[in-house]
């Protein structure tokens, strides 16, 4: 039988601990390739929808692939995209500022419009 008490939340960093543990990390890992991901802009609901759009307008074949710079069609995972989209839409009604709001209304017509053009 195990002594250990699962309580996670007596145990979560305070906003100061997770400060001082990002910093050491960075410390620790100036000159290292992998410092440029966490140098990164933090991720923020709208950078969020507009990646996810970026990625679907790839999946759509409207816009190269970063990664191969070749236009690719993958209509099923496109789809799911948008729907991932509509899902954070619901989710989050009431909770997002005007601007959001408005972002991933405009996003989602958008796609939906692509989607649409591509596969008629």
């Amino acid at each position: 039988m195990s002594d250990k008490v699962n309580n996670s939340s007596a145990h979560s960093p305070t906003n100061e601990q997770q400060k001082e543990a990002r910093q050491k990390l960075e410390d620790k890992m100036k000159g290292n390739p992998c410092m440029e991901a966490l140098n990164m802009p933090r991720i923020d609901f709208s950078r969020f929808v507009i990646s996810l759009a970026h990625q679907t307008l790839a999946l759509l074949g409207e816009i190269p692939n970063p990664e191969t710079n070749e236009t690719e069609r993958n209509l099923p995972l496109a789809k799911q995209t948008i729907d991932i989209l509509e899902m954070l839409e619901e989710k989050t009604k009431g909770n997002l500022t005007g601007a959001e709001e408005k972002m991933i209304e405009q996003v989602l017509y958008d796609l939906r419009t692509h989607f649409v053009m591509v596969c008629k």
